[in-house]
């Protein structure tokens, strides 16, 4: 028990099973009433400082060496064949091949001294996407799934949206049911003739037929959901629901086409898949979608790093340096946290075939808005970028700042299988020194 005192509770989370053997006149039920409002009263006490993230996930492992931590006085096998440009954060530079975003650093936070043990892509993606070590016995949900979870949809849009689809198994629910899904596109927003999929209603069918057939798969719905209950049943009836507003709604269906920005615009961004997907983003989060997931890229660079950086960077650079001032000019940037961020580094040292291996130990994540202090950089790795030199951030500690910045309490417990309560995230802290 706790010092009465202190405004803990008196028992423990493990010790509340025994609640009614003390004399204390508690029932179990009791009990749990009390906690579910105590924890609600400080999962109401965080307000949130941001409204929305876009992640922009780059898949296989970006060098940190050859973007936003290059070493210019290492020696040239661990530097690489590329050199620096200084940037808008007096001091620090970036590589070369980020010209564009260098000059709006000073809107960016840098995180050059992340880490985490996992050399494997997939637990590595893992860790990025859920806050949380892999497990052979349980699957947790994304950032992106728990946010769905506790907010649910605004203006009629999903909450947690896909661009161009739901990138790997660790972006889903996990545990949590899958009524909190991502809604994928379905198709890149580049391509041409860019449709979202099952966004528009089918040929012949007018709202008058459309709202017919609601009703009458309500009333079937309805009859099923009296004989029987299930994950797979509440799922289906949430899609339906949210499906029909998405619809049935005019405004929430332009904020997915992409054609309504000018010609200008879509140029600023890049007609490639890095422009058109961060723009189909932007437009997103302007409508009130909670959390916005993008992938792009493939940075598994065994071989060749210098032209393979130099083949997909410039299209990053100017799509995500055009996001970033577009969100500001448009006053967005300070309620949207927009996260760059990529399953591991690479190797310190240049391989035998010029490229760079798995490498866990330390990369860089940039995050910009959404109340993260801008034109600052958090820790460094050391002199060949091969380990922290100071400030290590974890995965669980970027979760669970972004969960702060959203106003979730992280440790706050959602129910697995089992059932069984499981936090959020699990021994993450809010690292208030990227926060303004």
């Amino acid at each position: 028990m706790a010092d009465r005192s202190s405004g803990q509770t008196m028992f423990s989370r493990r010790g509340f099973l025994t609640v009614g053997t003390f004399g204390f006149g508690l029932t179990l039920a009791d009990f749990l009433r009390m906690r579910a409002r105590a924890d609600q009263k400080q999962y109401d006490a965080i307000a949130a400082k941001a409204d929305s993230v876009i992640h922009i996930f780059l898949p296989g492992g970006m060098a940190h060496q050859e973007s936003f931590d290059p070493k210019p006085y290492a020696p040239i096998e661990y530097r690489g064949e590329m050199g620096t440009i200084q940037t808008k954060i007096p001091g620090e530079v970036f590589s070369e091949t980020l010209p564009k975003t260098a000059q709006i650093a000073d809107k960016l936070c840098v995180l050059r001294a992340m880490t985490h043990g996992e050399a494997a892509h997939e637990r590595g993606t893992h860790n990025m996407f859920t806050g949380y070590k892999p497990s052979p016995a349980l699957l947790y949900p994304s950032m992106g799934s728990v946010i769905a979870h506790e907010y649910g949809p605004k203006n009629n849009l999903p909450p947690y949206v896909c661009i161009p689809s739901q990138p790997n198994v660790y972006a889903g629910t996990g545990y949590l049911s899958s009524a909190f899904s991502p809604f994928s596109l379905g198709a890149d927003p580049a391509s041409k003739g860019f449709r979202v999929q099952d966004l528009n209603l089918p040929g012949g069918i007018d709202d008058s037929r459309f709202a017919t057939r609601r009703s009458v798969l309500e009333a079937v719905n309805s009859h099923f959901r009296s004989k029987e209950s299930s994950d797979n049943l509440t799922a289906m009836d949430t899609f339906y629901d949210r499906a029909y507003s998405l619809i049935s709604s005019q405004k929430a269906r332009e904020a997915f086409n992409i054609e309504a920005e000018t010609n200008e615009v879509r140029d600023s961004y890049g007609r490639n898949e890095a422009g058109q997907r961060m723009l189909m983003a932007r437009r997103l989060v302007e409508a009130g979608v909670r959390f916005v997931v993008l992938q792009y890229g493939g940075w598994d660079m065994h071989n060749q790093i210098t032209a393979g950086m130099k083949g997909q960077m410039p299209a990053f650079d100017q799509a995500y340096s055009t996001l970033i001032s577009d969100l500001s000019t448009r006053g967005l940037l300070d309620r949207t946290l927009v996260v760059v961020s990529s399953e591991f580094g690479r190797t310190p040292k240049i391989n035998a075939t010029a490229g760079r291996d798995h490498w866990p130990k330390v990369f860089s994540v940039v995050l910009a808005g959404g109340g993260t202090k801008p034109g600052f950089v958090l820790g460094a790795s050391n002199s060949t970028a091969s380990e922290p030199d100071r400030d290590a951030i974890g995965p669980e500690d970027l979760a669970t700042t972004i969960y702060h910045q959203l106003g979730v309490v992280a440790d706050k417990e959602l129910m697995a299988p089992g059932p069984r309560p499981i936090e959020i995230v699990d021994g993450g802290k809010v690292r208030t020194e990227i926060l303004s």
